[in-house]
Order: structure tokens, then sequence, then C-alpha cells
């Protein structure tokens, strides 16, 4: 039995790059023709110009944050979705809320290759712990599943000791949901002497994934790995048995780029997560999450040969008030883009006997920051102070803004 869900997952980075972006020009066409919303964004898209990461980022952003507001004029979708709500398989909401369409067919939200990765094959049972209500993370789980052969206990969250006894009965291979919550299964099984021992595999997902609560359920048995998705896209990336990193989904053009903008940022500098999806249903284009994650180098020990992401590095807006008014990191990248001589910067906030100060770190060669404290000012409407910091000393974790002062 292959290693790997299909031959996709080991193409040549080239080959890769020429079939996606060549699906990428007729997911344009679709997103134009049938999303409301891309039929206005991109109307004056050259859509043949678009083979290349440099002409991807020439397109506009779509923000997670704005869903609500797009959502609330044009409801249910706000003109993102491709399909009529009737025409779909399932509408689900989640916090905010916001609706995520999903299309038919098999395995809709591509979640198959994480769990073959993580060592799921057919003819196992899964005990999905994913909420079932209303979000789409259990059925993403569950068509994902089904899609490599394997049966699937809908536990949902909750009911802790009926989910052991489950368990002990059924016997389930492996376990879906929240690294925490498999940690309560598991010592609830040892709490009650029931025989959880089958579960010896999970994919989870959801939460932050700790070094020292991998090992703490790999010390009762249970290999884990972990994927990352959102209920707007479906999978983005997922870990293999070889770690190191989370493997972009073949499904899916990941970007990293400056917090605010939709500038692409180098190999390695940490920043905002944007994806591009191949879903015809819901066409997401530069889709930016409001994750922040970093590019690894090389390829994975497993083989796989897809760029490879850091993880889930924290939240990329990073908005906040000063003397009661709202900065936001794209007025940050403002003021660098009228300053060519700054490579980075980084707006600290901070408090100075009880008022709030702004600081701009700038990475540069030049000694004259008044013609930069001048466009601070502008920019923002309001005074701040210029620093000069050494070319490549600002921390790299994807902070444009930093707000260091202390809630009292």
């Amino acid at each position: 039995m292959s290693d790997y869900y299909d031959d996709l997952e080991t193409r040549d980075a080239g080959a890769r790059e020429a079939a996606q972006f060549a699906d990428l020009r007729s997911q344009i066409v679709n997103a134009r023709e049938n999303a409301p919303y891309f039929a206005n964004s991109l109307a004056s898209v050259d859509v043949e110009a678009i083979t290349d990461r440099t002409a991807l980022a020439s397109l506009p952003v779509v923000r997670k944050s704005d869903l609500l507001d797009f959502q609330a004029g044009d409801p249910p979708f706000g003109g993102l979705a491709a399909e009529a709500p009737g025409n779909l398989a399932r509408i689900f909401q989640s916090p905010g809320p916001i609706y995520d369409a999903e299309g038919h067919g098999r395995d809709p939200w591509r979640t198959a290759r994480a769990f073959y990765a993580a060592g799921f094959r057919a003819g196992e049972v899964v005990h999905n712990t994913f909420a079932y209500h209303l979000t789409p993370a259990g059925v993403m789980v569950e068509t994902g599943a089904h899609a490599i052969g394997c049966a699937v206990i809908p536990a949902g969250t909750g009911n802790t000791e009926l989910q052991v006894r489950a368990i002990a009965d059924i016997r389930p291979a492996g376990y879906a949901g929240t690294p925490s919550f498999l940690k309560a299964l598991l010592e609830k099984g040892a709490e009650q002497g029931a025989d959880l021992s089958s579960l010896t595999k999970a994919a989870v997902a959801g939460e932050a994934l700790p070094p020292s609560l991998r090992a703490e359920i790999a010390g009762m048995g249970v290999a884990v790995v972990q994927w990352y998705g959102t209920a707007d896209l479906g999978l983005i990336a997922y870990e293999s048995a070889g770690g190191e990193g989370l493997i972009v989904d073949e499904g899916v053009i990941v970007e990293i780029v400056r917090p605010g903008t939709g500038d692409p940022v180098a190999e390695g500098e940490v920043g905002e997560v944007v994806v591009t999806t191949s879903n015809r249903t819901y066409p997401l284009i530069r889709f930016a999450t409001g994750d922040l994650s970093a590019v690894m180098t090389g390829t994975s020990p497993c083989g796989r040969t897809n760029v490879r992401l850091k993880g889930w590095m924290g939240r990329a807006d990073q908005t906040t008030k000063v003397k009661g008014m709202f900065v936001h990191p794209s007025q940050v990248a403002d003021v660098v883009k009228r300053h060519p001589e700054v490579a980075r910067a980084r707006l600290v906030v901070d408090q100075e006997d009880g008022k709030d100060v702004m600081t701009l770190m700038c990475e540069t060669a030049e000694s004259d920051t008044q013609a930069i404290a001048d466009t601070l000012q502008a920019v923002t409407k309001m005074r701040g102070r210029v620093e000069v910091a050494t070319p490549g000393s600002l921390p790299n974790d994807g902070k444009v803004i930093d707000d260091v002062r202390s809630i009292t």
C-alpha cells in the first residue's frame, strides 16, 4: 500500500505550479461568471496573465474579517459563493455568525489527504469528536474519512463517559478532534478501567499542540499528528508521520504576506496566511485567514514535495487603539511603502506617564528619521517617534504592531 494518497503529493514543484496556475485561471473565470463579489473585484483582471505567484499577488485580497459585513449586505454568502443556496449540499454557520458553503461531491473539504498522511486506511473506524451542530468540522472529517474508506463514529463533543464506552465497545483505530479532548478521553478511560488500546493514532486540529502534550498522549499509546484548516476553506496543510512542519494541501495555493497587506514576504519570514482554493462552489481567491505562519525551506522527510508551513504562529489582526483612535497594520505598511529605504518596520505602542506613545522601529541604513515621522503622522493622524534598528534585528514573529501596554 502506498505511503502517499496520490501522485500529486510527490510531483515536481514546477509541474505543480504549472498545473495549479492553469487551474487558477479557470477558477477566476468561474468566480467572475458565477459569484457577484468576484464579478466586480476581478472584472479588470487579464486572466491569461495570471501565470505565476507575482501575478497572483496583484489580485485583491479577500479578508476573513470582512465576511460579516459582506454577508450582512448580501446574505447568506456575501456574493462570494458560485452556487445558489438550494444547490448546495450543506450550509454551515460559524461564530459571528459567518455562513460557509459546502458543495456536492466526494471529500469536498479535501481532508482525506490529511487523514491518509496520519496513517488512516480503508476498513478502519474513526472516532470523530468534532462538532456536527451548525459548524463544519465534524462533516469535514467524516467526508474525508469516507473518501479513504473508513467508518466513522459521529461522537461530536461532550458526553465523555459515553464516548469512552463507545471506544471500548467499537474499538476504533483512530481519533479525530482536539488534542485536549483526546487526553481527557484517555484519562477518563484509565480512571474507569476501560480498554481504549485500540486507539493508536490521531489527527488533531482546532487548538495548539505543544510538544509536551504530544509527548504525553504518545505516552498513552496514541501517535498524534495535526492538520490545519478553516471553516471557509477546509484543509490548508497537514502533518505527516515524518513531522517537521505542515505540508500544504494539493488543492490550495498558499502565500505568506505582510499583515494588513497583500504583499508576499521573503521565504522564512512570518506573515499572514493567504489561501487560494480550487473549490468551484466557494471560489475563495487570495483569502486572508488572519493566521500567522511562515514557509519552511527544503522538502519534508516523508518525501512529499509541496511547500511546508511552520504551523499556526498567532493572529495577524493586530489592530489596536492609540489615544482613542484605531491603528491598523495596513497603515504601518503604507508608511513603509512611502519610504523605500525602510526594509521592515514594527510599531511599538506603550504608555509613558499614563499617556499612549507610538514608536516606529525601522530597519534602515538611513539616520534621518524626520521624514518617516512626518509620514507616520500623516497616515495615522497622530504623532509618533521613529527609531532606527539594525537591518535584520527586528523579531521574525509577524508582528507589525506590538502593543506592550500593561493592562491594569
